[in-house]
């Protein structure tokens, strides 16, 4: 949540991070390699049979492309296969005559690597593309019909993974994107994954009903003793972490039920794909009721996590101490009632300590024995088990030891080397394996075209072969050393958003050697459209050195106007230079006049007129492209990022005839703002990626009564503007957040939303007083509050057209000689 990192690798790498401060780093770093390679061994002994992974991967094909489920032959093979790796190969099919045969024979140490091989083939071969159904979906036009698909060359094509796990998610993904999903939705995100060669994903679905289960069966507590410990459907993952307790909640016995049947299809499918799902483990995180029934056990109550006024109805969690005997005894329990009701692990557990929430105490002793109490919790319940812990990176490069300066360990200053290393070195040498995140690409599924392709493109390779690379093969050079690699993956707050970045990205789970991302783009355009485009080649070439080259060393929250107005006094707004697109460079010197949290700049990191530039080559080829839904997702999305980074200099421009006393100007701009943000929500609505309604018809869709329908939509409403508490005068500090470009929330929230602030810039002007801020906030928050508990029904499938809609946009807003100058 908090995102104040430098990016470097747009990935994350898993190290064994356990060669840190031990004298014989070579030795640890050794015995931390044959730690995970009998893991590994295990894992792929404990993995379904290969006829069940076969048959998964034919499923998925039949899913994806079912015209041509008879073309493909799947077949597991063995790693010695391999050269003693995980791949998969690609073989003309030796039995094939004539159509309606087997014509494709694709084999894979796992079903995963099958599924990739098969994404492999389609995408190198055929010229498809393969996406999220909100970003346009899959482009599959170009594969040839049945019995004339592109063979290959005669001996086969053989694609080693250079690591063996590919991971996948964030601990908060679940809340931001998975929150309200349904099997359905599921099923096609365990293919997508699968298409991607993804193995290691977070399963963190239904562990609210583990714990219940625990806590009841074992610690005596009731139902309603766990009401205030959980937190409501779309907060979960705050709970999970110790952030907050009961806020959205409480969760209905319905919703429990319903998640853990969940979990058990969506693990059963992944492990039918052979993959390695990552189940949650125990932090220490406990139910206040623990204290009453255990009088003596040691509680410690947290600080305050965001909360407006220390609100301890929602904050300040309460911690079990790691020396507690009831801490192993709770750890233990939970990994053995998963292994009851799931039936098989696959040894990796995930849990991240003091996830933006402070330790009690920075003794290195209360440290380790903390770490060293979560890791025997687990080992209790699972002789194998393996700690998987999120440490979200910024790579510095002074040495290799102190590079864990990140999520964890970097935004907290409480987390100096001795605290670290008492928790790095609290488990067994080979049982932590650290998910190194060297940048999010995504915070809280913003909606905002972004990404750096280059670094994507060399980042994990750079990481493997450097000497002072965390993702190197372990060598020691005169006292500084490499940490051995065990993946490569990707995690991100919110997914379904910038395809062209985490096409890229997947595809690196496989890449041995750097991409030319400039032939690579030129590629991804003919396969996200299914035909090559001159003026769209060159357009996305554009967007590559521009949108997809962020190399300002800012992370990418996305602060626009519309979505994150300023909460602060207009006359405190200063020094911005007016070069949105009239110089076509961005922003140099917006800044504040007092030191303040209300206002974050927007981000611009590229010249927009570069950026409208390619916005008009789009638009040029629009006729040939109209009927392809990745290029209607596209347009809108290009002319949305467009027309954002425009309102954010009108908003300025406003901002500068306030403080001219201009009353005429601020009139005339203000409206001009307002409209623009109606004409955004029209744009919005010709694509269904872009849509409030499903958002919110999905969280119903989940309810058994009306009252759990007014909760689900409180909560999915609350989560994308306001969240977490606020007083009459005092907004959230996690407001807009979780901010979205829908069509819907533009038109009913954030448009209203600006219009109550430039009302009481008039009113500041005509009576000639101050601006009044306390009036702002009381009518803000009430339309907020207002907002979030009302029940106004929003389309769920897209209306009008995106690529005339687009252009009318431009020549609205764009097409004048200010704006291409």
């Amino acid at each position: 949540m908090n995102p104040n990192m430098l990016p470097f690798f747009p990935a994350i790498f898993l190290i064994i991070l356990q060669s840190l401060w031990f004298p014989n780093p070579a030795l640890s770093s050794t015995a931390g390699l044959d730690s995970i390679s009998r893991l590994l061994r295990i894992q792929d002994r404990q993995r379904a049979p290969p006829s069940v992974q076969e048959a998964a991967a034919a499923a998925v094909v039949h899913r994806l492309l079912p015209s041509h489920s008879s073309s493909f032959h799947f077949r597991i093979i063995s790693k010695d296969e391999c050269g003693s790796d995980y791949c998969f190969v690609v073989k003309n099919h030796p039995a094939y005559t004539r159509a309606g045969d087997p014509q494709i024979l694709i084999a894979g140490t796992t079903g995963v690597d099958i599924v990739a091989g098969l994404h492999w083939y389609l995408k190198q071969r055929c010229g498809s593309h393969i996406s999220w159904d909100k970003t346009g979906g899959s482009q599959l036009s170009s594969v040839p019909k049945v019995g004339f698909l592109p063979r290959v060359q005669e001996a086969g094509i053989l694609v080693p993974r250079p690591v063996p796990w590919s991971y996948y998610q964030n601990a908060v993904t679940s809340s931001y994107s998975f929150a309200w999903w349904d099997w359905n939705r599921w099923e096609k995100e365990i293919d997508w994954m699968a298409l991607q060669g993804i193995n290691l994903p977070l399963a963190f679905t239904g562990q609210e009903t583990i714990w219940q289960k625990v806590f009841q069966e074992k610690f005596n507590m009731s139902t309603s003793d766990l009401d205030d410990f959980f937190g409501g459907p779309a907060f979960l993952a705050w709970s999970r972490m110790g952030n907050l307790h009961g806020w959205g909640g409480p969760l209905p016995q319905s919703w429990l039920d319903q998640q853990l049947n969940m979990q058990k299809k969506i693990l059963a499918r992944m492990y039918e794909l052979g993959m390695n799902p990552v189940l949650p483990a125990f932090s220490g995180n406990v139910p206040v009721a623990l204290k009453r029934i255990f009088p003596l056990a040691k509680i410690t109550r947290l600080g305050n996590w965001f909360s407006v006024k220390n609100d301890v109805k929602w904050c300040c969690t309460y911690l079990l101490d790691a020396t507690d005997p009831l801490f192993i005894d709770i750890g233990k329990a939970f990994i053995e009632k998963q292994l009851q009701e799931y039936g098989r692990t696959s040894h990796i557990y995930n849990c991240d300590t003091f996830d933006e929430n402070t330790p009690p105490s920075d003794d290195p002793e209360y440290i380790s024995s903390l770490g060293a109490a979560i890791f025997k919790g687990m080992q209790s319940g699972d002789d194998d088990a393996v700690w998987l812990m999120q440490i979200y990176a910024a790579m510095k490069p002074n040495g290799p030891i102190f590079c864990m300066q990140g999520w964890l360990f970097s935004y907290d200053p409480f987390w100096k080397p001795p605290q670290m290393k008492a928790l790095l070195h609290s488990v067994p040498i080979g049982k932590l394996v650290i998910l190194d995140l060297c940048m999010l690409h995504n915070f809280a599924a913003n909606i905002e075209m972004y990404g750096i392709l280059d670094a994507i493109a060399s980042g994990p390779i750079k990481a493997r072969i450097s000497i002072n690379s965390t993702m190197a093969n372990h060598t020691y050079h005169g006292g500084l050393f490499d940490f051995p690699k065990v993946g490569v993956g990707m995690s991100m707050e919110g997914i379904e958003q910038n395809p062209i970045v985490y096409d890229l990205m997947s595809e690196m789970a496989f890449q041995h050697n750097k991409i030319d991302v400039k032939v690579w783009v030129d590629l991804y355009s003919t396969r996200r459209y299914g035909q090559s485009v001159p003026l769209i080649q060159k357009g996305w070439n554009i967007l590559y050195h521009t949108i997809y080259n962020c190399t300002d060393g800012a992370y990418d929250k996305n602060r626009d106007v519309i979505v994150s107005i300023p909460d602060v006094d207009p006359s405190l707004i200063s020094g911005q230079q007016n070069g949105f697109l009239k110089y076509g460079k961005p922003y140099t010197k917006t800044f504040i006049r007092e030191i303040t949290d209300s206002f974050e700049q927007p981000h611009l990191w590229y010249p927009t007129s570069e950026v409208i530039h390619a916005l008009e080559l789009f638009l040029c080829s629009g006729d040939e492209l109209s009927r392809s839904n990745t290029y209607r997702y596209d347009i809108v999305d290009l002319t949305r990022q467009v027309l954002a980074k425009y309102a954010n200099q009108l908003f300025f421009e406003v901002i500068e005839a306030y403080q001219s006393r201009d009353l005429d100007q601020v009139t005339l701009l203000s409206r001009k703002f307002l409209n623009l943000v109606n004409d955004l929500d029209t744009l919005l609505a010709t694509h269904d990626g872009f849509l409030l309604g499903p958002w919110l018809e999905s969280a119903k869709q989940l309810a058994q009564n009306q009252e759990q329908q007014k909760q689900y939509e409180w909560n999915a409403r609350t989560q994308i503007t306001m969240w977490y508490d606020n007083t009459e005068l005092e907004a959230s500090l996690l407001r807009d957040y979780g901010n979205k470009y829908w069509s819907g929330l533009l038109r009913d929230y954030y448009g209203p939303r600006a219009a109550i602030y430039f009302k009481q810039l008039r009113e500041s002007l005509e009576n000639g007083e101050d601006f009044n801020l306390k009036e702002w906030r009381r009518e803000w928050i009430k339309l907020t509050n207002d907002w979030q508990n009302s029940t106004n029904i929003f389309p769920l499938k897209s209306r009008g057209d995106a690529l005339n809609t687009s252009r009318w946009l431009f020549n609205k807003y764009l097409r004048t000689s200010t704006i291409l100058a």
